[in-house]
């Protein structure tokens, strides 16, 4: 069944298929409940304790409202969900202070050996999509869509360009101002590859923060801003904000659901990830967690305005999360 509200407007208890083993009466005397109790309901209804996650803030309202159904239906377990950027996240999880992270890039080697160092395992999970969104100003009437080239002649290191009649001549002289993310974005990462050609190689002169609102506000406060950052964003900002389509060389494509999932939306759509911890499925309310997210990954997905996996995708990540009990129980 599917989830008909969406979760950023709504945090009621939805009837998914999925949860429907999880209502009823607390374990032990079950008193009203009908029919046969199988002892892995039981455990299911009795599911209490924290879970901890960490990590993208653009993975995070997708989390959140994976947590928000969960919750719902286990009110017992609290899910905690930090946004301290892709990075930081790592360095939280791979030091054993989380049991998820959530990431907007795959992990990468120093942050591997961390964790190898320390005995943490994880599975590298793609639970949706995304399309990083470069947005302007609502009163901006002058630029449609932009290139690559002209992307990177904004953004890329030393960078010097501080007005748009300066990105092309046939903009007003309006002054531009800068807003994203910060270095430890996962977000920050994805971009400045995509466009600079580096991970990591930006201009550091504009006002970077680890929460995307602070982007919203920036942008919307200034007539010649410019921001960055994932889809989800735009979509519940767009009253406040514009949005360019970008030319990756096959002409200017506006990021939404379709054009991202698709691939047409070159070169900044991106996977999004959770990395769950190995040694946290000992924890029943952990391990559930992530099954409620992994099998309800789709509606989730929609529900908190992000693009859903495509049907390859899905049968990897359910690959993924198999392998990864698998190997924990073994």
């Amino acid at each position: 069944m599917s989830i008909h509200t969406s979760l950023r407007r709504s945090v009621a208890p939805v009837a998914l298929t999925a949860v429907a083993l999880l209502t009823g009466s607390a374990c032990g005397g079950s008193t009203g409940s009908t029919g046969s109790s199988a002892a892995g309901e039981d455990v299911k209804r009795a599911l209490s304790g924290t879970v901890r996650v960490d990590g993208s803030s653009t993975v995070a309202p997708l989390t959140t409202a994976a947590a928000q159904l969960f919750q719902g239906e286990n009110p017992q377990v609290k899910v905690t969900v930090g946004t301290s950027g892709t990075g930081g996240g790592f360095e939280k999880f791979c030091a054993g202070e989380t049991d998820i992270n959530d990431a907007s890039r795959s992990i990468e080697s120093d942050e591997k050996a961390a964790c190898q160092k320390n005995n943490i395992t994880y599975a590298q999970l793609q639970i949706a999509n995304d399309g990083l969104s470069v947005v302007v100003n609502k009163d901006n009437d002058w630029v449609q869509c932009l290139t690559v080239a002209q992307l990177k002649k904004i953004w890329e290191p030393g960078s010097k360009v501080d007005n748009w009649n300066q990105v092309d001549s046939s903009f007003p002289d309006q002054q531009l101002e800068l807003f994203g993310p910060g270095t430890d974005s996962g977000t920050f990462d994805y971009f400045t590859e995509k466009i600079n050609g580096e991970e990591g190689a930006s201009r550091t002169d504009y006002s970077p923060s680890e929460d995307d609102n602070v982007t919203v506000q920036g942008v919307s406060g200034s007539k010649g801003g410019m921001g960055y950052f994932g889809l989800s964003y735009f979509e519940e900002n767009k009253d406040k904000l514009k949005v360019l389509k970008i030319n990756g060389g096959d002409g200017c494509v506006e990021p939404t659901t379709k054009t991202v999932q698709n691939g047409t939306y070159k070169p900044l759509s991106r996977p999004l990830f959770i990395y769950p911890k190995g040694s946290s499925l000992d924890e029943a309310q952990v391990e559930g967690f992530v099954d409620f997210y992994v099998e309800n990954n789709a509606d989730i997905a929609k529900a908190a305005q992000f693009v859903p996996l495509n049907s390859q995708q899905e049968s990897t990540l359910n690959k993924d999360w198999n392998k990864l009990k698998e190997q924990h129980q073994s």
